[in-house]
């Protein structure tokens, strides 16, 4: 008894010394991952003559707010922000309701093409842009669909869509079909099972396959670059694109400023959708 006593008394001294450890390695990672929105910030309010200054402070030495009106007045960015906006709503509406239910019938129904449409759904995302863009420029040309909003729309569906239906394929294959047969047991009919069981439990899974088509939709800026040309159909990337000079010189201060308002809306996005990440997890299990 002495003995295990001692053991377990080790272990847990063993255990907050390592606490320690890991809460500073998790305080390393978040700084990792915070510095360079830091820097944008601290960037955007500080003056020309500070960025170009050859001994640079890490602390703007007063806030100027000049960088966000000459951004806004130069690059339009309201116009470009509302264009990208449309984009990626339309597009993250049109992947969610494809890949439900393709992902529920890969998870669920065990058939010969479930393979051929796995491997499929792999392949498809080890095609290079570039492979591909002359082919998707011509059949844009061709059904009219070039240089216009609808057009982006459908390309960045197509190209979401694989991925966004191998997240949600996962999502449903981890939760147990023991649920579904318990619900028609109970007599509930297929559709009540899959609103009433299956949904809430898929919440999470589609909450996290909708910020992904969001803000990969949001940032995209090849495809964008080659199929949009008028200055009025342009989204938040390629707006942004035009304070980087011909000959490279960049406007640090009006970039770093726009890049921050073009992060509100997808923190806007997630501070509404993340609730649900958590919430249906287990709603869906006492429904029936």
């Amino acid at each position: 008894m002495s003995t295990q006593t001692s053991t377990l008394t080790r272990r847990g001294k063993s255990r907050l010394a390592v606490r320690p450890l890991q809460y500073l390695a998790l305080l390393a990672y978040m700084v990792f991952l915070g510095f360079p929105l830091l820097w944008l910030i601290l960037v955007a309010f500080k003056t020309p003559r500070e960025l170009n200054s050859p001994n640079p402070t890490f602390l703007p030495q007063q806030l100027n707010f000049d960088n966000f009106a000459q951004a806004i007045a130069k690059a339009d960015l309201f116009t470009a922000a509302g264009n990208s906006l449309i984009v990626a709503v339309a597009t993250t509406t049109v992947v969610t309701l494809m890949a439900l239910p393709a992902a529920y019938a890969l998870a669920r129904f065990k058939t010969k093409l479930r393979g051929i449409a796995t491997g499929w759904i792999l392949l498809s995302q080890v095609f290079p842009f570039i492979l591909i863009i002359i082919p998707l420029f011509i059949v844009l040309r061709n059904i009219g669909l070039l240089n216009s909003l609808l057009g982006l729309i459908v390309i960045y569906s197509i190209w979401s869509l694989p991925f966004a239906l191998w997240m949600l394929q996962g999502y449903i294959g981890g939760i147990p079909p023991e649920l579904e047969e318990a619900g028609a047991m109970d007599g509930a009919s297929r559709p009540r099972i899959l609103r009433a069981i299956v949904l809430p439990l898929l919440m999470p899974g589609l909450v996290a396959t909708s910020l992904f088509t969001f803000i990969s939709s949001w940032n995209e800026f090849f495809f964008a670059l080659v199929l949009i040309q008028s200055p009025e159909l342009q989204t938040l990337p390629l707006t942004l694109a035009r304070f980087v000079g011909a000959e490279g010189q960049v406007q640090l201060g009006q970039l770093a400023a726009g890049s921050l308002l073009a992060t509100i809306p997808s923190l806007v996005f997630f501070a509404i959708i993340q609730k649900r990440l958590t919430s249906g997890l287990l709603s869906g299990a006492v429904k029936g």
